[in-house]
């Protein structure tokens, strides 16, 4: 990686975690409306109301789906609730349509940043109103210093709900151990490379050795027969999963953020492969947009073109 990126992606990283920049920008009249033009490439709306059509719209053209509204370290109970509540309207929503897809969260966004018993009770309601309509929910991963009790909370729900799933960052050092306590619960497994800046102590840089990594836990999984989702854009790493058909088991599904390499994906689709795609709403977007900049430096023009001229929007209709 360039020196000029590295130092890009890092200050993107610092961004997303500065409280003041998220909340300048959410209550700036200027600023809101600016930056939404280029949030609104990987970010299906503003309300639910704009999630469900384009899901609906990807379930149609045989793509999975996982929706999640946006959010992330609530300190407010009110607004945990709230958060609840809102994730509680997704799940009936989706069940009154038959939609049997997947609903994403982080725990930090329904209390987690409050206290853990309030996450974890939050959570044991939608996991029960989820099993309800045959929804699966999948747990988000955070910041290395929240992994403990996300962790905790999730082994707690999944030995009760084998509807819940797991995000695991492959970058974590600790992800070798864990992967080795989680296999042994029912839920899904998500892997992603880790999109947080983390102490070196703690986490591997983007490299070689990483994609290794990442690759040596997908064949672990596969072995155990454990239902195990790739989140990845990496088209190294996709080929040479391809290679090693990993795509072709059954337990196995490749899973892209909304807005992210249309045309990789649906090449995966037309070749049979069981594909996904990660749909978001909300207002809280401020984070999520940092963390899609920082992924690929390069999408820093996109998001100027976006603000310019939104008509080149990528859209559903490009799947």
């Amino acid at each position: 990686m360039k020196k000029t990126e590295e130092i890009v992606i890092q200050a993107l990283k610092s961004a997303a975690r500065n409280a003041q920049m998220k909340q300048d920008v959410q209550q700036s009249t200027e600023l809101y409306p600016l930056l939404w033009k280029a949030a609104k490439r990987y970010v299906t709306g503003e309300g639910r109301k704009d999630a469900i059509p384009i899901a609906r719209e990807f379930i149609s053209k045989d793509y999975q789906i996982s929706l999640e509204f946006i959010g992330e370290n609530t300190t407010a109970l009110v607004e945990c609730q709230k958060a609840k509540d809102e994730y509680l309207q997704l799940i009936e929503g989706m069940g009154a349509l038959e939609i049997r897809q997947t609903v994403s969260l982080d725990l930090s966004h329904i209390g987690l940043s409050v206290n853990a018993e309030l996450a974890y009770k939050h959570l044991i309601e939608l996991a029960k109103k989820a099993y309800q309509f045959r929804i699966t929910l999948m747990i988000s991963m955070e910041e290395s210093s929240k992994t403990s009790d996300i962790l905790d909370i999730y082994k707690k729900i999944a030995s009760q709900y084998s509807n819940v799933g797991i995000t695991l960052q492959v970058h974590l050092y600790r992800t070798e151990e864990d992967i080795q306590q989680l296999i042994q619960y029912p839920g899904k497994i998500r892997l992603v490379k880790g999109a947080f800046q983390e102490p070196i102590d703690l986490a591997m840089k983007r490299s070689e050795a990483l994609n290794e990594r990442y690759l040596h836990y997908v064949e672990q999984l596969i072995d155990a027969k454990h239902s195990i989702s790739i989140a990845t854009h990496d088209e190294v790493l996709i080929q040479e999963m391809e290679q090693r058909q990993y795509f072709n088991q059954p337990n196995v599904e490749i899973e892209m953020l909304y807005g992210i390499q249309p045309d990789l994906i649906r090449q995966l689709k037309e070749k049979g492969y069981r594909c996904k795609i990660y749909l978001t709403y909300g207002t809280d977007w401020y984070l999520y947009l940092c963390h899609r900049l920082a992924e690929y430096p390069e999408n820093l023009y996109l998001a100027v073109a976006d603000i310019i001229n939104p008509a080149m929007l990528t859209r559903s209709e490009n799947y």
